[in-house]
């Protein structure tokens, strides 16, 4: 896979990210224009969030019968029309129908670059090439935000979604133009629905596959449960200007950048179950370190630093633990590397989303929510990967190549 051809997955990849966090500043702009109360804009991520996992999980066979550029390029079309009816729409109920179409169509971004991955490496060699595309997809949330900002500042909210529409269209011209098939014909088969679910029953019945993509989906919940309240925190108790929380807000995500990259070192010199595990254990301590801080009164407005190194660290370390869980959860399916793509990725948004659930649970008004928030997810993927190796206890000797 030449370098090309790794950029432009990695930009595919990162379709839903961006999407996602892309018009999170044009929330009030949209619940005045559309018309529909305060909180009306939290409507339409879950339209969205709901589409994401609902399009994976149909989407993932697709790819196994018609190869991966196919599904992907109608997948771009369906994303890329669907944005222009949301640049163009005034009715807030059409808003929130083309916002879940548009997230159908993109749910594609996430399935078919996993599957190529798959394709074409496994072990090491995977996870070093996911760790490469890793890096493309940690941009997503740290610039689309501050792109939507600009977009603001120049127009309105539907600058956003015609922007939207121009990266929908590119992706597509470059996956026609450049990106190789890399699942070829002898190897595609034909299901039936029955086939279809009988696949996913199978899959979620593997409990190596289930174990390895919790520890994928609970790392996830652990990042997610930082960035729905990152503004909260920084800005409303710590007192951070926009400013100062843009700069913090793009540190962490170098930190995690950085983590994958050299996780991809890594790979190449240690089994990569080992360097997860290390990683979890980091993020685990740095967790545990922040949720002390708070409590005993070392962290607030007036002193703000030591939980932002221990929240960069966890930020830094989660970089070790997603790329070698994802190749660990598809290692043993290649064959059917669309539909595990799919399903992983369905568990990945589904238990993600609940970070946000479960923050607004916890007090708004206490420094310490945001590691208390991140030492649950870290929890689970612990407890998640404690079964995968009591499992398979071998996995450390049969997926390092």
């Amino acid at each position: 896979m030449n370098a090309l051809t790794r950029v432009l997955i990695g930009l595919i990849f990162i379709l839903g990210p961006v999407s996602t966090d892309m018009y999170l500043p044009a929330f009030p702009a949209l619940e005045h224009d559309l018309g529909h109360g305060a909180g009306s804009a939290q409507l339409t991520l879950t339209a969205w969030l709901a589409g994401l996992a609902i399009g994976q999980f149909t989407l993932g066979p697709l790819c196994d019968r018609y190869g991966r550029k196919l599904p992907l390029l109608c997948g771009l079309v369906v994303y890329a029309a669907a944005s222009v009816g949301l640049a163009l729409t005034n009715s807030f109920h059409a808003f929130c129908i083309l916002r879940f179409v548009a997230a159908l169509g993109g749910a594609i971004s996430s399935v078919a670059p996993r599957a190529m991955v798959r394709d074409v490496a496994t072990g090491s060699a995977g996870v070093k090439l996911m760790s490469q595309l890793m890096l493309i997809f940690g941009l997503g949330p740290l610039l689309a935000p501050s792109i939507g900002s600009f977009l603001l500042d120049l127009g309105d909210w539907r600058l956003i979604f015609w922007a939207n529409v121009i990266f929908g269209l590119a992706m597509f011209l470059g996956t026609l133009c450049f990106l190789p098939e890399t699942l070829p014909m002898e190897r595609r088969f034909a299901l039936p629905v029955s086939g279809m679910v009988a696949r996913y029953r199978d899959l979620s019945r593997e409990p190596l596959f289930c174990s390895a993509v919790m520890v994928v989906s609970f790392a996830t919940f652990t990042m997610f449960a930082y960035l729905s309240n990152a503004p909260a925190l920084f800005e409303g108790i710590l007192h951070f200007s926009p400013h100062m929380f843009a700069i913090f807000f793009g540190l962490n995500g170098m930190g995690f950048i950085l983590g994958s990259q050299i996780n991809a070192r890594l790979a190449n010199r240690f089994l990569f179950t080992r360097v997860m595990e290390t990683g979890m254990l980091s993020v685990l301590v740095f967790c545990v370190l922040g949720v002390l801080v708070c409590l005993t009164g070392f962290a607030g407005p007036g002193d703000p630093w030591i939980l932002c190194v221990l929240i960069w660290c966890t930020t830094f370390s989660l970089g070790f633990i997603g790329p070698n869980a994802g190749i660990l959860a598809l290692t043993h399916h290649g064959h059917q590397a669309g539909a595990a793509s799919a399903l992983m990725g369905t568990m990945n948004w589904t238990i993600a989303g609940l970070a946000g659930v479960m923050m607004s649970f916890l007090p708004t008004h206490w420094v310490g929510s945001t590691s208390v928030g991140m030492l649950v997810g870290i929890s689970g993927c612990w407890l998640c990967d404690l079964w995968r190796r009591r499992l398979d206890p071998e996995s450390y000797l049969s997926v390092r190549h």
